[in-house]
């Protein structure tokens, strides 16, 4: 039977121990063979070197990961909002939501990226742990009618 609130506990609670670098926490909310995925909407923004990754299997995306949170600075907000479920697969739930994420800039809070997030979340039957996650970041503009 699908939890719905643990499917929602999941992504937010991902986003809170990553800005936090719970390290150790991370591989209990991954599954084994968990695809992450991030990029701008172009592929083409200025940061596109520091966001730009592909990581298969828990190890490459923990390691991965983690590289890319220790060069980012703290304190770092990831808020996950309009958090959905779009199909239950068997085991597999599919999941999307905006993500805006903020940090601290002159004593000021400062909106640093905002985007969709697609995932999969997997029941192994004990617990939902996160077995894909693909983040577009939002760096381009276009009318409605263009997109």
């Amino acid at each position: 039977m699908l939890d719905r609130l643990a499917v929602h506990e999941l992504i937010h609670r991902w986003w809170f121990v990553f800005d936090e670098g719970q390290f150790d926490v991370w591989p209990e909310l991954l599954t084994e063979d968990v695809h992450i995925t991030s990029r701008s909407d172009t592929g083409k923004s200025p940061y596109e070197e520091f966001i730009a990754s592909d990581n298969q299997g828990r190890e490459q995306v923990i390691a991965w990961q983690r590289k890319h949170r220790e060069a980012a600075g703290y304190p770092l907000r990831h808020n996950a909002s309009n958090v959905h479920i779009e199909r239950v697969d068997g085991d597999d739930i599919s999941v999307v939501s905006y993500m805006y994420a903020t940090n601290i800039t002159e004593g000021q809070v400062t909106p640093i990226a905002g985007g969709v997030v697609r995932c999969v979340v997997r029941s192994d039957g004990a617990a939902y742990r996160l077995a894909q996650l693909h983040i577009v970041l939002d760096t381009h503009a276009v009318a409605f009618t263009e997109r």
